[in-house]
């Protein structure tokens, strides 16, 4: 079965003072480039939702498998990046698994933990990354029927209603320490995570 990734990037930054928090280095690396390494790592295929006519974005990517979806109205929030990736999503996928260009600490192996999970699931339920002590986060997984639910693509809530909504069916999938719910949106957050790495 065929499992995309879909990685949001699309946003503007709005809380980094000026500075695109995807162009911060880690470990000598860009962290769009960073996140997207781990995930092309999979197998699986990768896109990733940018703003249209965002070449600096653009460029960190060259050289990697990826499709890269331009999003003309990125303004509109994140569902217009889930937009784009339905747009392109192959048929024969059972799912999308959608991750967050600002979290440095997911690896491969996570992005595989959250796919085996869902694929050993019989029920097709949605598969969202927790940390080791059971707090939700990211990335999740989304089935193929959750694909079809509207409230998903609408504003700047991406799936958070379609988790809702749904609650009976989000199944957590632990990762190691605070992987899932270690997101950087402002120069604060850089600055602690520095610290602890």
């Amino acid at each position: 079965m065929t499992i995309p990734i879909l990685i949001l990037a699309a946003g503007a930054s709005t809380r980094m003072q000026g500075r695109d928090k995807l162009l911060e280095d880690i470990h000598g690396r860009p962290l769009l480039r960073h996140v997207t390494r781990r995930a092309v790592a999979t197998g699986c295929p990768v896109m990733v939702a940018l703003p249209a006519g965002n070449q600096t974005r653009r460029k960190l990517l060259e050289g990697l498998d990826v499709t890269i979806l331009e999003v003309t109205d990125a303004d509109s929030g994140m569902a217009a990046s889930l937009r784009a990736g339905l747009g392109v999503l192959p048929e024969e996928a059972s799912g999308l698994l959608v991750a967050l260009a600002d979290m440095p600490d997911i690896t491969t192996d996570d992005y595989l933990n959250l796919i085996k999970a869902f694929l050993n699931d019989l029920e097709a339920n949605i598969h969202r990354a927790a940390s080791v002590d059971g707090i939700a986060g990211n990335p999740v997984l989304l089935p193929h029927w959750a694909l079809n639910d509207p409230s998903v693509f609408t504003g700047d809530a991406g799936a958070r209603h379609l988790l809702r909504q749904h609650a009976e069916r989000v199944r957590l999938v632990p990762l190691p320490g605070a992987h899932a719910t270690t997101d950087l949106d402002t120069p604060q957050d850089w600055a602690k995570w520095r610290k602890r790495c």
